[in-house]
Order: C-alpha cells, then sequence, then structure tokens
C-alpha cells in the first residue's frame, strides 16, 4: 500500500500484520461487526487462498499471521478482504441500529476525504504493518503468536488467552475456534 514502510515484498511467505479502523475507532465490540470479520477470514481461506496461522480481533483493530497460497498474492487478499469488510460493516452501521452511527461515520468521511482514493468512506488505517517472518529469528513466530493471543489478557478482556472467543489462541489450545487455522494438527 502507498506510504506503507512495511510493505509486502514475498507475496507468499508468512507475514505478522495488523489491521486497524481510522482513528483506532472501537467498530468491533459490537457482535455482529465481529461476525463479518470471521465470515471475511474464512472466505478468503477457501475462495481466495489465504492461510491463517493466527488471528485475534480487538475492539480498534485486529492481528494476523497470515500467507497466501502459491499462486495467489498476499497483497490481493488482504485489499479485497478489506474492502470487503469495509463495506459490510459501513452497510451494518447505516442499517441496524447503533447508537454511535453520526460519530463513526463523520469520522470515516472525514478520513476518506484526506485519501484521494477514497469516494467516501475510507474505514482502515492505510499501513497493514506487516513483518515478513522468515528472516528473523527462529522464535519470532512463537513470540509474535504470544503477543496476538495476549492481546485480550493484556486488555482485561478474559483471564486466559483460550477464553477470547475472537481468536485462534482457542485453537491452540485444542478447541475449535471460528477460523480455520493452518499448521495445526
Amino acid at each position: 500500500m502507498a506510504g506503507d514502510s512495511y510493505s509486502i515484498t514475498d507475496q507468499n511467505e508468512m507475514h505478522f500484520t495488523t489491521f486497524t479502523v481510522v482513528d483506532w475507532m472501537d467498530v468491533f465490540i459490537r457482535h455482529r461487526y465481529k461476525l463479518i470479520v470471521v465470515e471475511g477470514l474464512n472466505y478468503c481461506i477457501k475462495n481466495k487462498g489465504l492461510e491463517v496461522y493466527a488471528w485475534c480481533l480487538m475492539t480498534s483493530h485486529m492481528h494476523l499471521i497470515i500467507r497466501a497460497k502459491e499462486g495467489y498474492q498476499l497483497s490481493n487478499i488482504i485489499r479485497d478482504f478489506k474492502k470487503n469488510i469495509a463495506t459490510k460493516i459501513i452497510l451494518s452501521i447505516e442499517k441496524a441500529p447503533e447508537s454511535r452511527r453520526e460519530w463513526m461515520l463523520e469520522r470515516m468521511i472525514n478520513a476518506g476525504k484526506k485519501d484521494a482514493r477514497i469516494t467516501k468512506f475510507k474505514f482502515f488505517q492505510e499501513s497493514n504493518h506487516s513483518v515478513i517472518l522468515y528472516n528473523h529469528s527462529p522464535n519470532i513466530f512463537d513470540q509474535k503468536l504470544d503477543y496476538i493471543h495476549n492481546n485480550p489478557v493484556e486488555e482485561g478482556i478474559v483471564e486466559y488467552p483460550e477464553e477470547y472467543l475472537f481468536s485462534s489462541a482457542r485453537d491452540y489450545a485444542g478447541k475449535k475456534g471460528l477460523v480455520e487455522i493452518s499448521g495445526l494438527q
């Protein structure tokens, strides 16, 4: 993405990445918005060549460890995922009961005005803060995995990572999670 110093240079390597809502708005406090993200991830896994090794959806952002299967481009998958999620969540904000509707839409419109490519609403911040994992120390995957899974614990949402429904920590603890996780036996 333009202006992203953490751009994806190797499209088929594993990356730690973060998607953040503009102005760090706490959009994902509503269950219906969280489910849109889950559905989007599962769609990309089944239809777009996405492999998800870890994920955690927080109130204003999400962390993932992901890669694209051979023959697919991670940048394209991310672009399509973010566009689809943004469109569906904005539509839900506009149509479903939402006490913060005007405030949220106004912030997304203002963010969109600062980006010539945006016609109306900008939902996600530009940067994905994507870091390739293969050229780091051997234990970087485990460090990033722990960081991702401990986010809800650090925020006081749950006591143990596997208690949080919107995270792959459940899968790593032997429970069935909401998103199909790659690399688990």
